[in-house]
């Protein structure tokens, strides 16, 4: 297709092209009415081109943007554009990939990428092959032009390259690729690297064919003087470590020679790639034995890593120690996410507080510098790998980090004994027990750190003292936690927000470790965290939240005392009357609400009304915003997340108020609203349902009962292990409405028996699912013995070593007396795994009277049934300790 511009037409693109550069809104605003405008105007698309490509008169920022107005053209519009100017458009590009302008080059392979990952490589089949035969010309803005767009096709297409849907061009483009390896342009051979790098991780075929040329091309330009080369290398480096370790195997030592010296490459970048190869290897089951000979190398440089630039310094304004009084800016508040509430039941295990699924976020959290730092660089990079070798080597690298530790944490530059303070807090997982008997000393000394006169060194210290806090709350509190928490408190009132920050995330540490410990000192506590509301900026505003959150969990009832709540709710209660339904800072209030209602139990009555009304109201709001939106498309979604808060609120009010909940339930319609809820599309929505539901049914099971019929087959649809904390929680709600509704359950019992067995029977279930499916089986058996008695030994087993860890409690107590009942109902269906029970029934420590004495009944049932000779060669099969706990504890 040949197509010339009309000169008026050209005019007026240009001046619109020229006008959106502006930099004023109201300029930009009319600009883009225009553009939709012309869009109505077919060949529009071919103007664009027509400046990206041959308009050489105007200028290169002009022509790129025409390029980018087009890209989003091709995004939002591809699919309506005629095909002949689809053709000219992509023809124009292929023309113009070698133009002689760096810039255009770039916007012209990002325009053709577009095309491409928008209508499908197959519909354009002349391209990788134009491409690939481009790379061959001897003018290098061809080659470079060409390289640059098949480095984007391989980012965005990796999977479709390497597949049969386009007869597997890789097979010609790797071999091809790799023979640029060793061009004379650095430019060139970056884009090569990084085209092949792009097929690591997916273990591409094509790859795999020349995996030993590929690698041996790699070290050949591991001293390349350009330092995107380098960064390419180190990143093929570090994914092949994870795909290919054999291949890597034989050149171990010198690969790890190799990363210790780009680690402190003079490039930041390459830095960073290099470091990410440690958090690599850490993974992998051989670190421990190929990184041991290097450790005494590598501990240095990490730690020497961690030391914030100059940059940083001039980025997070370290030098700037009062900030307190100035506002924050709106783009500097991070998004926050709520965590649904999930129903889960005290484990016997030791330790069980410190952790679990949250240790990740946990590190990460005390590295958030700033958002004005990039998300990840050298510092958090070198960090993350120190915590992570620590873990592998244990105390075993410590005669090399302590030594390290000594000099830079005593160090007379700030920047230098700041980097030792984040080490110190990075090793204190995996080496907590070599770190036990240096704490001591240590500990007092982070605590004076706290009052360093640069802001930077308080807060780093804030993160590390938290990770110590384990250690601190099990001393005599006198001698550390006394002085920490007094620190830690005057370091929440500092003058620099960064401090404030890290203070406020500390404390929450600290509040979780220490629980009741920190009641004598409450009114102290409560009396700073007040003050902090009304000093704080907004950003830290929605911390301090958290931390008042999780001191009303960590002490619980002990809160509910007059002169704490005078204390507490007045200014809570301010900020809630402040703050309007759409505004974001409502949903942390309300998250910290639920804590503290939860905690003050029948102290929170005074405050529970309008509460109460206005989560009801919340979800109103939402449910009748999605209902116009379905109507009418026009209408904005809702954010659910207010609901969801507004439905964990009040499960914290169930749980506090009990009893004192129904007149509130009576005088509203939340039963019609849970019943929506619980059918929402999002999963968060219906965890945070089935959730209230149980709260409600243990507190008011009167306004629960009428709605059982429509209630039941929808927690039947909710058995989904998929979603496994919609599934825990629907399990959960099923074991307490059965509790309440007694032998009435029969009727609604075909709805969920059989999904509860094969989730307790699925491999991989996690633990708290797998309980809490346990405990919901055995309180059906306690109602409805005879209905599930049959089914025994399809799950019994699982059953058994499921709660075997369970510490004693109601849940338990009515778990293990369904189990009874079934045995009694059907004792040959517990016969094959008779050790498995007896193995459960012996970790409770002190069963109820009447438990025990079934528990006792079956036991010498079983014995007399298979005579003394059988029982005698069945008890020799257990454990000894075993054996021992059943003869104390049943007399057997």
């Amino acid at each position: 297709m040949t197509w010339e511009p009309q000169a008026e037409g050209l005019q007026q693109i240009i001046a619109i092209l020229k006008e959106s550069q502006s930099p004023n809104t109201a300029t930009q605003m009319a600009v883009q009415i225009k553009l939709e405008d012309f869009n109505r105007y077919p060949d529009f698309n071919n103007y664009l081109i027509y400046v990206l490509t041959k308009l050489n008169t105007e200028d290169e920022p002009t022509r790129s943007l025409s390029g980018l107005i087009l890209k989003n053209n091709i995004r939002m519009h591809g699919s309506n554009l005629q095909p002949e100017i689809v053709e000219y458009i992509k023809h124009e590009c292929l023309q113009a990939v070698g133009d002689t302008s760096p810039l255009i080059r770039a916007t012209v392979g990002i325009l053709i990428t577009t095309i491409a990952s928008n209508g499908g490589l197959q519909n354009w089949p002349q391209l990788l092959p134009s491409l690939c035969d481009m790379l061959d010309s001897q003018d290098y803005n061809v080659c470079e032009g060409a390289f640059s767009a098949l480095q984007k096709i391989c980012e965005d297409s990796a999977e479709i390259l390497d597949s049969t849907v386009l007869n597997r061009p890789l097979n010609v483009m790797i071999p091809k690729f790799l023979q640029y390896f060793k061009h004379n342009s650095p430019k060139i051979r970056s884009h090569a690297i990084a085209c092949i790098n792009q097929f690591i991780i997916n273990r591409s075929q094509a790859l795999m064919l020349h995996i030993d040329a590929f690698i041996e091309n790699l070290f050949n330009l591991s001293s390349d003087e350009d330092h995107e080369v380098r960064k390419n290398v180190c990143h093929g480096l570090v994914m092949l470590l994870e795909v290919r370790m054999d291949r890597l195997m034989p050149h171990m030592s010198q690969i790890i020679e190799y990363m210790l010296l780009r680690t402190q490459d003079s490039d930041e970048g390459v830095a960073l790639e290099a470091s990410e190869f440690w958090l690599s290897l850490a993974e992998q089951s051989i670190c421990k034995d190929v990184l041991a000979p290097y450790l005494q190398q590598l501990a240095p440089i990490l730690v020497r890593g961690m030391r914030y630039s100059e940059i940083d310094i001039i980025l997070l304004k370290g030098n700037v120690e009062e900030d307190d009084m100035e506002p924050d800016r709106e783009e500097d508040i991070r998004p926050r996410f709520h965590k649904s509430r999930t129903h889960t039941i005290k484990s016997g295990e030791v330790n069980q507080a410190s952790g679990g699924e949250d240790d990740e976020d946990e590190f990460d959290d005390g590295l958030d510098d700033d958002s004005s730092l990039s998300e990840w660089n050298l510092r958090k990079c070198s960090a993350a790998a120190l915590d992570v070798l620590a873990n592998v080597f244990r105390d075993d690298c410590l005669p090399i980090v302590l030594p390290i530790l000594k000099d830079t944490l005593f160090h007379q530059e700030w920047v230098v004994k700041e980097s030792g303070v984040l080490a110190l807090g990075a090793i204190a997982e995996g080496c907590m027990q070599g770190m036990i008997q240096h704490l001591p000393e240590l500990i007092p000394y982070l605590i004076s750190c706290l009052s360093d006169k640069k802001a930077l060194v308080r807060s780093i210290t804030c993160w590390t003292l938290s990770r110590y806090a384990n250690w601190v709350v099990n001393q005599p509190h006198d001698q550390y936690l006394k002085p920490l928490m007094e620190e830690l408190l005057k370091r929440i009132l500092d003058s620099n927000k960064r401090v404030q920050e890290a203070a406020c995330s500390a404390f929450a540490t600290l509040e979780e470790e220490a629980c009741t410990e920190l009641v004598p000192y409450l009114e102290y506590i409560l009396k700073t965290l007040v003050f902090a509301f009304s000093k704080y900026q907004h950003k830290n505003l929605l911390i301090l939240y958290d931390a008042v959150g999780t001191l009303a969990d960590s002490v619980g009832h002990h809160l509910n005392k007059p002169q704490y709540i005078d204390i507490l709710m007045p200014p809570l209660i301010d900020k809630w009357n402040l703050l309007k339904d759409d505004d974001k800072d409502l949903f942390p209030l309300l998250e910290c609400l639920s804590s503290i209602a939860t905690a003050l139990q029948s102290g929170f009555l005074p405050y529970c009304d309008p509460v109460y009304r206005r989560c009801i109201s919340l979800i109103e709001q939402t449910i009748n915003q999605e209902m116009l939106c379905k109507q009418n498309h026009t209408f904005d979604h809702p954010d659910k997340e207010r609901m969801i808060v507004a439905l964990d609120l009040l499960s914290g009010l169930a749980e506090g108020l009990d009893r004192h909940i129904e007149t509130l339930v009576a005088n509203s319609n939340i039963m019609h609203l849970l019943y929506q809820c619980m059918q929402d599309i999002l999963p968060e929505v219906r965890q945070s349902s089935f959730a209230l539901l149980g709260d409600l049914t243990k507190a008011c099971f009167p306004h629960v009962h009428p709605f059982m019929a429509e209630f039941f087959p929808i927690l039947g649809q909710n058995l989904n292990p998929d979603f496994i904390s919609v599934c825990n929680n629907a399990t959960w709600a099923i074991g307490e409405i059965c509790m309440k509704l007694g032998e009435e359950t029969k009727q609604y019992i075909h709805l969920v028996l059989t999904d509860l067995f094969i989730i307790i029977n699925r491999p991989n279930t996690p633990k708290t699912l797998l309980e809490n499916t346990a405990i919901t089986i055995g309180r059906l058996g306690y109602v409805c013995p005879v209905e599930v008695a049959p089914y025994l030994p399809e799950f019994v087993r699982q059953w058994c070593t499921s709660l075997r860890h369970i510490r004693d409690n109601d849940e338990k107590d009515s778990a293990f007396r369904g189990m009874c009942h079934m045995i009694t109902v059907n004792p040959a269906g517990v016969v094959p795994d008779f050790i498995f029970f007896c193995d459960a029934i012996a970790s409770w420590v002190n069963p109820p009277q009447d438990l025990h004495q079934m528990i006792q009944k079956i036991l010498h049932g079983f014995k007399t049934q298979v005579g003394e000779e059988n029982w005698r060669r069945f008890v020799d099969q257990f454990p000894p300790t075993l054996a021992e706990r059943l003869v104390t504890m049943y007399n057997i």
